[in-house]
């Protein structure tokens, strides 16, 4: 060949390549279209895995973004973790102006060290490197490279091209090799509607996206889970954490489970183990059985979070907790296990996705990366009844939001199964308002108010019990926002554990509440809870929209209106109806008393977007009935 045609080959194709890598680490490459509504472009994210045996994976990244604006740094995630499993054998990032010139190389040693876990962990065997850079101007690119040599094939990263709303991607690429024939399991989520190619053979997988263009967050969108893309793999010979495992589905898994990671840790002390004999004593009932070891556990153990054994993953031991008396979510529900046990009750160990979003796991697909908290299923007859070991406050049997209605994985030898927890129904989320409401003549008012919370709304509501006097009236005073000059006079809280409701009995005074018109006073009939937004309107919706938990109100309210005046105006009585749920109000006057009832059901559910317009419709309508006035006239 050509020596001088080979140079010239050799001197294009560097050329090319450093035009390609100035292209995409330069701003003003970007085409208009991907900067509309996005905070971030990532213009590049290559993610490559190669396992070459049981216990030996080599994961590599190269990802590029263009951050726009301050909320767009998230994006820039130059931050890798590592512990005596996982070795970071290169890392590197590269920062550029918006014209693409380079004006921050930081190496390795550069990086800052730091615990992978909070201040709240009690200690960690995780630690991270993240990027020390603080942006003085937008828009800047990184251009961030790391690899990883871990002993971990249990936990095999997942593709997520698209990383979130407001976020625009040029091009994202996952590629895998399965050197080691330990078979590959891939589930591939929301693939239909996004334009990704794939690339697969039995033993290597390649996946890529290209061009997307930022969507924007719409009100009561669906969670980002559920909506982009998303690939995870995971193989049926595995290493973690120096334990060997095997499993194809969710039964071999939660055998693994038991005899790797919670066999042998169920001991307490025999003190304890008396203790818990003497507690249950003659108790026939096994759920009742079940509420006094929760409540031994509530009140002799405290959360601190703990992040050592196999992967963090694994609980200490009962009698360690036994010890100390505190641990943390594996810890805490390992422990009240080894007491139900011993208490005669049958409980199991459970893995859930914790957090306000309901997220599932999934039924055909095993993964050690699914979850993020451990909690306890109690038999109850041909039900389950679900504890959150980790909280001092919560009721026996109540689980409150945090874990509410999603598929978790109960572990339970030879027949681990994937179950939904505790469902709050729309009636079960009931709030219920009555008060006694006196207006004065200059339009204020006095009342004695009473607010019962079940359901997800006791949740929402039962730590006020825990507030200071100043911080009482600060919670009064946000949550009525919107009426001035409020003062809450006396109040008294009743937590019912038992029956899971919270009772205020509050006494409110409100001066100028009405306004006066020369002999009129107008005032809102609807004191106390009345709808204020409706939200934003698009004129092409691009998402389904959910309502995540329904609830229901009840409002009763006696009036009095001040002597020397008489009725001017009422409202009519007025009922909407919908299939996102029923609104009434209805008006009764008797003497100088004014009964006023409402109600409000809402209906949780997954909804088109198309819905979307008449769900608003239906709220404007009842916002508009909430503000709904009464004129008094005065007589005298």
């Amino acid at each position: 060949m050509n020596i001088r045609f080979l140079l010239s080959v050799i001197l294009t194709l560097f050329s090319f390549l450093s035009f390609s890598q100035d292209k995409i680490t330069n701003y003003t490459t970007i085409d208009a279209e991907f900067l509309e509504k996005a905070n971030a472009v990532i213009r590049l994210c290559e993610t490559d895995v190669n396992i070459e045996s049981k216990n030996k994976m080599i994961v590599s990244q190269h990802r590029v973004v263009t951050v726009l604006n301050e909320k767009g740094n998230y994006y820039v995630n130059a931050i890798v973790g590592y512990d005596k499993y996982n070795k970071i054998k290169q890392l590197e990032a590269l920062v550029y102006d918006a014209n693409g010139n380079q004006i921050k190389k930081i190496k390795k040693k550069d990086f800052i060290d730091h615990s992978a876990v909070d201040g709240g962990t009690l200690y960690s065997d995780s630690r991270v490197l993240y990027m020390p850079y603080t942006p003085t101007s937008y828009p800047y690119t990184v251009d961030f490279s790391f690899t990883l040599d871990t002993e971990n094939t249990a936990g095999i990263p997942s593709w997520i091209p698209i990383e979130g709303y407001f976020v625009s991607v040029e091009k994202s690429t996952y590629t895998l090799k399965d050197e080691a024939g330990l078979g590959v399991n891939k589930n591939e989520s929301n693939f239909t509607g996004f334009t990704v190619e794939s690339n697969n053979t039995e033993s290597s997988y390649h996946y890529q996206l290209n061009n997307f263009k930022a969507v924007s967050r719409e009100s009561y969108s669906p969670i980002f889970e559920k909506i982009f893309p998303r690939l995870s793999v995971t193989v049926n010979d595995f290493h973690f954490y120096g334990v060997d495992g095997q499993a194809t589905n969710w039964v071999e898994f939660g055998d693994w489970m038991i005899h790797k990671l919670l066999k042998g840790r169920d001991q307490v002390s025999l003190k304890t183990e008396q203790e818990i004999i003497d507690l249950v004593e003659g108790i026939e009932d096994p759920i009742e059985r079940a509420r006094l070891v929760y409540n031994y556990v509530q009140e002799n153990t405290r959360y601190i979070s703990v992040q050592v054994g196999i992967g963090g993953v694994q609980p200490i031991e009962a009698i360690e907790v036994d010890n100390v008396k505190y641990g943390d979510c594996k810890g805490l529900t390992n422990y009240t296990l080894a007491l139900m046990r011993i208490a005669n009750v049958p409980a199991y160990y459970s893995v859930v996705e914790a957090g306000k979003d309901i997220i599932d796991f999934d039924d055909n697909f095993f993964s050690l990366a699914q979850g993020n908290h451990i909690i306890l299923a109690i038999e109850n007859n041909d039900d389950l009844l679900w504890v959150d070991c980790t909280s001092q406050s919560h009721p026996f049997g109540f689980i409150g939001d945090f874990t509410d209605n999603r598929k978790v994985l109960l572990v339970k030898e030879g027949d681990s199964k994937i179950v939904k927890t505790s469902n709050y129904s729309n009636q079960t989320n009931l709030q219920k308002i009555n008060a006694d409401v006196i207006i004065d003549e200059q339009g204020g008012f006095t009342s004695n108010v009473k607010i019962e919370t079940e359901g997800i709304r006791y949740d929402n509501r039962f730590y006020i019990a825990e507030f200071s006097d100043k911080n009482i009236n600060l919670h009064y005073k946000n949550f009525w926002d919107k009426i001035n000059f409020l003062d809450i006079e006396a109040y008294d809280f009743n937590n019912n554990k038992d029956e899971v409701i919270f009772t205020e009995n509050l006494k409110v005074k409100v001066n100028n509440y009405g306004k006066s018109i020369s002999d009129k006073l107008i005032f809102r009939v609807n004191v106390f809870n009345a709808n204020q937004d409706v939200p934003a309107r698009y004129t092409n919706r691009k998402l389904p929209f959910v309502i995540k938990r329904g609830f229901q109100d009840i409002d009763d309210l006696n009036i009095t209106i001040p002597n020397g005046f008489e009725i001017d105006f009422i409202p009519e009585d007025i009922t909407i109806k919908s299939d996102y749920g029923e609104y009434n109000a209805s008006y009764v006057v008797e003497s100088q008393k004014i009964i006023y009832h409402r109600s409000l059901m809402v209906n949780k559910g997954d909804y088109s977007k198309e819905d979307y317009s008449k769900y608003r419709d239906f709220l404007k309508q009842i916002v508009k009935a909430d503000k709904s006035k009464i004129i008094l006239n005065k007589t005298m």
